[in-house]
C-alpha cells in the first residue's frame, strides 16, 4: 500500500472503514464501558454499523443466520452504544457499551441467568482443560 493510501486510513479523521478487506464484514469486540470487561466478539457489515449509529442499539451481522442481529430482541438483554473505537487500519472496531439485562451470552450460568460475558472459561498454558471463571 502506498504511503498516501496508508495516511488516508491511518492518519485521518475521516471514517474509511475497510469492509472490502474481509468480504464486507468487520470484527467487533464488545466491551463494557464501565468495567472494560470484554463481553463478546461479533461481526458487523455496513448495514449493522449504520443501524447501531442511528439507534444506539448494538447491532451486528449474524454470520450463522445471514441477517441483521439487534442484540437483545429475543433475549431481552440489550446493549447500548456509548462509543465506537476504530483501529489503526480501520478494519476492526470496538463497541463500548452499557448492558441492560443479565448478560450478552446466549448460554446460561448455573443460576440459570444469561452469562454476562461469552468469555466465561479460561485455559491456562500447560493445561488442556477449560476452567469456569463465573461466580
Amino acid at each position: 500500500m502506498a504511503k498516501s493510501s496508508i495516511n488516508a486510513v491511518e492518519e485521518t479523521e475521516k471514517l474509511n472503514l475497510q469492509f472490502d478487506k474481509r468480504g464486507g464484514l468487520l470484527p467487533v469486540v464488545v466491551q463494557e464501558a464501565s468495567t472494560k470487561e470484554i463481553l463478546m466478539v461479533a461481526s458487523v457489515n455496513q448495514k449493522a454499523l449504520n443501524h447501531s449509529l442511528e439507534t444506539g442499539e448494538a447491532t451486528f451481522w449474524s454470520t450463522s443466520r445471514n441477517e441483521l442481529w439487534i442484540k437483545g430482541v429475543t433475549s431481552g438483554n440489550k446493549i447500548y452504544l456509548k462509543e465506537i473505537r476504530v483501529d489503526c487500519d480501520q478494519d476492526a472496531i470496538i463497541y463500548l457499551v452499557t448492558l441492560d439485562g443479565d448478560g450478552v451470552c446466549h448460554t446460561k450460568s448455573r443460576k440459570q441467568t444469561h452469562r454476562k460475558s461469552c468469555f466465561y472459561r479460561k485455559l491456562i498454558p500447560g493445561n488442556k482443560k477449560l476452567i469456569f471463571i463465573e461466580p
